[in-house]
């Protein structure tokens, strides 16, 4: 933890009395302040007027499901970081959690120890961007030595333009709305151009993880990212997968 973890507010949204507070303890173990919030509608709410730096959002709610309190999140224009947790092994919960703006997700039963990493993760990642090549990843050392789309803020390719000082998007002139973690991703894209990284390397790149999570994780990212990037989706020109190896980011 860092010196300012203290001031860190995470709101935990979570039905079960007893994991909400095994996990509420866990985490002023580790410095932070709490919020336990046991249904959707007061989760709403309190996210709402409390502002914390993190939700970990359950799923399966009453009165509201997690997800109906990350769209709303969402469409208000709140970009809290989330961590969605679920018991449910289903794909489809775990797509449209991402889909909806979601920074990870969390399958039941978890190891705390994992689970406060990903937090530490999200965190870091939440806060001002670093300056462009500065990582203490091995991936991202890598990518100090490769070429970049653009040595400045500003960042084009096709009709792509990024600006990593206000975090912002357009393509053709339109905003184009992406979550904290699918500007990461692009980022790193980005200003690492041209080389071929696997799933595992942009896992500890982007998402912070020195262990790999889902492999599918990174591509149903890839795959928003092309939807919202690519003029054409199904044969993209920059977001390119390289069979058997990952995937790989051409700016040309």
């Amino acid at each position: 933890m860092s010196g300012d973890a203290p001031s860190v507010l995470v709101a935990v949204v979570e039905d079960d009395a007893a994991i909400a507070e095994g996990l509420a303890l866990n985490l002023r173990l580790e410095g932070y302040r709490t919020l336990v919030v046991a249904d959707g509608e007061t989760a709403w709410r309190r996210i709402t007027s409390d502002v914390p730096d993190l939700v970990l959002l359950d799923i399966t709610l009453p009165k509201q499901s997690g997800l109906w309190v990350l769209e709303q999140l969402r469409a208000a224009g709140n970009h809290a970081p989330v961590i969605v947790l679920s018991a449910r092994q289903d794909e489809y919960d775990k797509v449209a959690a991402l889909r909806l703006g979601a920074d990870d997700y969390v399958t039941k039963p978890f190891a705390v120890a994992e689970l406060l990493a990903r937090v530490d993760a999200v965190l870091r990642r939440s806060r001002p961007p670093a300056k462009v090549g500065e990582s203490t990843t091995e991936a991202h050392d890598a990518a100090r030595e490769e070429p970049r789309a653009d040595s400045g803020p500003i960042l084009r390719f096709g009709q792509i333009v990024v600006d990593l000082d206000t975090r912002s998007v357009t393509r053709a002139g339109n905003p184009v709305r992406l979550t904290h973690l699918e500007f990461e991703l692009l980022r790193f894209f980005c200003v690492s151009a041209r080389r071929v990284y696997s799933r595992e390397q942009l896992m500890r790149a982007v998402w912070g993880l020195r262990q790999a999570g889902p492999a599918r994780t990174v591509d149903n990212f890839l795959a928003q990212l092309r939807a919202k990037l690519e003029v054409d989706p199904e044969k993209p020109r920059h977001l390119l997968t390289v069979r058997g190896s990952g995937y790989r980011f051409v700016p040309d």
